[in-house]
């Protein structure tokens, strides 16, 4: 669908759409790659913030050995038309649709003609994200992993109008950063998050009923199922609001077996978000204040 303009299979120019940790993620991840990369930001302080979060990220991958970028392959910005002529654009704002929607539309209208537009999403419909766009044939979902340096997955989730064309383009941009693409198709959930959010909701009932400590539960799954982080970990990594949000969703589409926890309400309700606010499960004292 889009040209192959630097023999590594990517992009020229792709545009991340929100410098969070998963948007500075992804934008890192396409740096190191190769391609020139453009993150829009909604003010001068979190340009700031995104900007930080990508250098530092590139800094540690130049300290364990790759190969630095060169120094203009990043912008971070306000403007919008930056977008224009990109290959690829990835939304990655907060998991509200509203949200969501708007970004979308907004860089559809910059892309290049045979561009391809993405949403980061984690669990949200890409059929209901589409409704707005004028090419829903060019949409598709690109969930990556939380910390995406290190995730080696990435879903792609294909919507009902999404063309072949996207889905090998998107599979092949995914092996060109060194990951693996899973193909899924749009559901509540997909693959990854309906599972996973499924065994985070349990664990944290577990906690609720005084089963067990967090640790305790965490190391049940590292040590006797190899998980490389325990759910309770996990979650405080995620975010506690980024996991209730989630949960609301799907017990909405798929019922009570997603209802979120009493304790995972109340947390959220204290602030107790996880490491970006510096507790959640887990203390966090270094990591308070990201978003």
């Amino acid at each position: 669908m889009t040209d192959i303009p630097d023999g590594r299979g990517l992009p020229s120019l792709v545009g991340v759409i929100g410098g969070g940790r998963m948007g500075a993620g992804i934008a890192h991840a396409f740096t190191m790659a190769g391609a020139s990369v453009v993150v829009i930001e909604r003010d001068r302080a979190a340009a700031s913030a995104a900007r930080d979060r990508v250098v530092a990220a590139i800094e540690r991958s130049v300290e364990r050995g790759a190969e630095p970028p060169e120094a203009d392959r990043l912008a971070v910005t306000l403007d919008w038309d930056a977008l224009g002529g990109a290959g690829l654009a990835i939304e990655a704002v907060p998991e509200v649709a509203a949200l969501k929607a708007e970004a979308l539309g907004r860089a559809e209208r910059l892309l290049d003609p045979s561009g391809v537009l993405a949403s980061n999403t984690s669990s949200l419909s890409i059929d209901g994200l589409a409704t707005g766009l004028e090419r829903p044939g060019a949409f598709l979902g690109l969930h990556f992993f939380n910390p995406v340096p290190a995730s080696a997955l990435v879903e792609v989730v294909t919507g009902s109008a999404t063309a072949p064309t996207a889905v090998a383009d998107a599979t092949g941009w995914v092996e060109a950063l060194g990951k693996t693409a899973v193909i899924v198709r749009d559901s509540p959930g997909f693959a990854s998050s309906r599972l996973g959010v499924l065994l985070g909701l349990e664990a944290i009932r577990m906690v609720e009923e005084g089963v067990a400590t967090p640790e305790d539960i965490d190391r049940a799954m590292t040590l006797g199922y190899r998980h490389p982080v325990g759910p309770l970990r996990l979650t405080d990594i995620v975010g506690l609001d980024v996991r209730l949000d989630i949960a609301e969703h799907l017990f909405r589409e798929l019922g009570p077996r997603f209802e979120p926890p009493g304790l995972l309400r109340r947390m959220v309700a204290d602030g107790r978000l996880g490491r970006k606010t510096g507790r959640g499960f887990y203390p966090w004292p270094d990591e308070g204040g990201d978003r």
